[in-house]
């Protein structure tokens, strides 16, 4: 796949707009983004057990960590087919839009991130994805030594943010 599995581990927020079929392989590199916007007539599936295969490139990890372990079992074991409204009931799909709009819904969810300090969309992903990987209590005591937060913690925007929001302007996002 590229390497596209691998997408959460990027610093950046990583959308995906799906305007069809995201099965399989599409779907595994789907649920490896951060946000997922479905066209109305989308439809997900990880069909590789009716075919004796099995989803090896992240999906049978990555799927009941975001909705569960008897609802991934449910769509795991059978190889059915969900629609977009039921994705986002799943909790896997973020948001969904008209037939065509994908790219659009995407865009906006992008324009909404973009008004947001860089280095603190940084250091949140980061932190999530780490804290993920161990208990509650060592998440939280482990997360100011994160160095996404460290560099967040040290920068202009630490301190633009909170002072443009006291005097009431909007903030100058330096990224540093």
């Amino acid at each position: 796949f590229g390497g596209l599995q691998e997408l959460p581990g990027l610093n950046k927020p990583v959308i995906c707009a799906v305007n069809g079929l995201a099965f399989g392989g599409g779907f595994e590199i789907m649920i490896s983004c951060d946000i997922i916007i479905a066209a109305e007539h989308a439809t997900f599936a990880l069909p590789e057990p009716r075919v004796g295969l099995a989803a090896l490139a992240g999906g049978l990890h990555r799927l009941p960590r975001l909705i569960g372990l008897k609802r991934a079992m449910g769509m795991i074991l059978t190889g059915r087919h969900v629609s977009a409204k039921e994705g986002m009931e799943l909790g896997f799909v973020n948001e969904v839009v008209p037939k065509g709009e994908a790219l659009a819904g995407a865009e906006c969810w992008a324009n909404l991130i973009l008004q947001n300090g860089p280095m603190s969309i940084r250091a949140s992903k980061q932190t999530m994805h780490r804290g993920l990987g161990v208990s509650l209590e060592q998440a939280l005591a482990e997360q100011f030594d994160y160095p996404a937060v460290k560099a967040l913690a040290t920068s202009e925007d630490y301190i633009e943010g909170p002072k443009a929001f006291a005097e009431k302007r909007p903030p100058q996002w330096k990224g540093r």
